[in-house]
């Protein structure tokens, strides 16, 4: 079943969108079946199970944490993670840059860009990300590489309003490019769409979705 739909998605995506396989709280035998059909690239968003499953699986998958990171935790991941998708401060951004810098590593990160319209949502608004960019503490930040921005979508059935949502990010990664990453060729990805609105967010520029319950089933708590 697993194997199925990874073939499915695999085929179905243009080639320019990188599917992220979200995991968690899937068990490694899923895991693995999808491994086994060619997808290395899948998601965690909790520390330990991404640690105990990095451990346990094979070393070439690339592990990507997408959940909201605590900054106590950053240490437990930062030698191996591949990308971070959700940094929404300049205090985890520096956390990171500390960790990394430990063991002489360049973490990849992904800036979490507040586009919802609901307050459950993480995320930096325009004004904040252009602050954070600007400032002095940013730039002396020489082990973490800024490749793109992440958002997440209302969850709502409204699809024009999802499509506007996925637009703005789009547009924005945009004028942070000429503005700040212009000579930056990592700066180049937008991660938005998910199981449910993954065509809408492509069609309006996602270069990776990430999907969970449509490959591995409904989540488990």
């Amino acid at each position: 079943m697993v194997a199925e739909k990874i073939k499915f998605y695999l085929n179905e995506l243009p080639k320019s969108v990188t599917l992220v396989a979200v995991s968690k709280t899937k068990p490694e035998n899923l895991i693995l079946e999808a491994y086994n059909i060619g997808q290395k690239i899948f998601g965690e968003n909790k520390v330990q199970d991404l640690v105990q499953k990095y451990e346990h699986l094979p070393k070439d998958i690339q592990w990507h944490f997408i959940g909201h990171l605590q900054t106590n935790k950053v240490k437990f991941i930062v030698p191996f993670v591949s990308l971070i998708h959700a940094v929404d401060s300049l205090k985890l951004l520096k956390e990171i840059n500390k960790e990394a810098l430990k063991i002489n590593r360049t973490v990849n990160c992904l800036l979490q860009i507040y586009i919802a319209k609901e307050e459950t949502k993480f995320g930096l608004d325009e004004k904040e990300v252009f602050q954070l960019l600007e400032s002095s503490d940013f730039k002396a930040l020489k082990n973490i590489n800024i490749s793109g921005l992440m958002g997440m979508a209302t969850y709502t059935n409204n699809l024009s309003q999802i499509a506007s949502e996925f637009d703005s990010l789009k547009k924005l990664h945009l004028k942070l490019k000429n503005t700040f990453f212009a000579t930056d060729n990592s700066f180049n990805e937008i991660s938005m769409g998910m199981s449910g609105d993954y065509k809408i967010a492509i069609a309006n520029g996602s270069t990776m979705v990430r999907i969970g319950s449509s490959i591995f089933g409904e989540r488990n708590y």
